[in-house]
């Protein structure tokens, strides 16, 4: 990931030296399940962990891993030389890598780096999370013009659309501590998955040590439909944050101008032509990265089909995606809350927009009114019809078009279908629905 898009979190979780350090502590952890089972000799365990406490795995280690790489075309058989080198211990460089293959350490300390950045993940989910939550409360009881086809259409509460939201992450939320929980599986089953060179055991041992569960089975690589569901609820996460951004990016819109982005006055510039601007652009990049975000569940399904025990086409792929998605996924939801937690309200605009159409807004209740009152639906309808359309060609009030087409309502029974807090009466139901209440 560019450092452009970093978070310092995942930028330390993904680094060389740490994907290193994951390695050497599988390793480890096999040595100490060997010892248990008598199969090495006792101590081993210890004394790895003794030299690279003394001795940490940092860029000088990276690097003459790299540098050996070029030689053997192999990261893994690189690392475990250099490791052996590294320790300057005979005995244990005769033991490291006992039993084991290579994906049995790379994808078990995959995986545990993916339990890792989903945790920070769902961190960065509640920020935004409570964001929502403010807002929503916040602006709970403010009526403002509700949408469709981009067109105004009933009044509804402003705090619901961020409820809405707030229910949204809530599902995506499930979807990753899911995706976590299945992803989370070590993999030490020997070079085709059947346990011959290393048992059960030393797997079970090492899973219980780093926090992981057992795959019941696997080839010789942890099954990829488990990273698959991972980035499918990565996406996922990405449509719901774009649909959050589109939506802000609507209401700040200049005919618009219900919010508007927080602005750092005297420092940040709108435009390099342009004093006047302060545009959407938090917003609009999370928009674009999200589409990012969502390009990587393609290739993550088709690393799903191997060829029979194991082939490599996955690893190409995921070397680039599995950083790059959570990182990305973690940078926009920081991004998203700081924009919310900043997010410019303007409620005299909200109020002003509710009234813009001059009352069209309340066609359907007094539509039923009528038709409470006797007539025909088609008659209601047509009824209603006329006084919107002449309300649209001359300007006038929606009330006094109605009372000009002589409707049946008396006129304290007409005034109070122009009341907004009929449409907002169910709106605590709502928010008990979701937590919010």
């Amino acid at each position: 990931m560019i450092p452009r898009y970093q978070t310092p979190e995942m930028a330390a979780l993904w680094s060389e030296e740490a994907k290193l350090r994951r390695w050497a502590e599988v390793e480890r952890l096999a040595l100490a399940a060997w010892e248990r089972l008598g199969r090495v000799p006792k101590g081993l365990s210890e004394r790895l962990a003794r030299i690279l406490e003394e001795r940490p795995i940092g860029p000088e280690f990276a690097r003459r891993v790299a540098e050996r790489e070029r030689e053997t075309r192999h990261d893994l058989a690189a690392f475990v030389d250099v490791l052996g080198e590294w320790t300057g211990d005979p005995e244990l460089r005769r033991y490291l890598h006992f039993g084991l293959t290579s994906t049995d350490v790379v994808d078990t300390a995959q995986n545990l780096a993916l339990k890792e950045a989903l945790t920070l993940i769902l961190e960065a989910l509640r920020e935004l999370l409570e964001a929502l939550r403010e807002k929503a409360l916040r602006y709970k009881d403010l009526p403002a013009v509700g949408r469709t086809h981009g067109v105004h259409a009933e009044p509804t509460s402003f705090g619901l659309k961020f409820a809405h939201f707030f229910a949204a992450f809530l599902r995506h939320r499930e979807r990753l501590v899911g995706a976590r929980e299945r992803v989370a599986v070590a993999k030490l089953s020997g070079a085709v998955g059947n346990y011959a060179m290393v048992p059960p055991e030393v797997e079970a041992q090492v899973a219980r040590a780093l926090g992981l569960s057992q795959d019941p089975v696997t080839t010789q690589v942890t099954p990829r439909d488990r990273h698959a569901e991972l980035f499918a609820a990565l996406a996922l996460l990405g449509a719901e944050l774009e649909r959050l951004a589109v939506e802000m990016r609507h209401l700040a819109r200049t005919e618009v101008g219900e919010v508007e982005e927080g602005f750092a006055a005297g420092v940040q510039k709108g435009s390099s032509a342009m004093p006047h601007k302060k545009n959407p652009v938090g917003f609009e990049n999370v928009s674009g990265l999200s589409r990012m975000l969502r390009a990587y569940l393609t290739p993550a399904l088709e690393n799903v089909a191997l060829w029979h025990e194991r082939d490599i086409s996955h690893s190409s792929v995921e070397r680039i995606a599995l950083p790059d998605a959570t990182t990305l996924a973690h940078y926009l939801l920081r991004r998203s809350a700081g924009l919310l937690r900043n997010l410019v309200v303007h409620e005299d605009r909200i109020r002003e927009n509710l009234e813009r159409t001059r009352g069209l807004v309340y066609s359907q209740r007094v539509l039923s009114a009528l038709i409470e009152k006797g007539l025909a639906r088609d008659e209601a309808y047509r009824l209603v019809q006329r006084a919107a359309l002449l309300t649209w060609e001359e300007g006038l009030h929606f009330e006094k078009a109605l009372k000009s087409a002589g409707v049946p309502l008396s006129d304290e029974e007409l005034a109070a279908l122009f009341d907004p807090g009929f449409y907002l009466r169910y709106v605590d139901d709502l928010y008990r629905r979701v937590g919010l209440l």
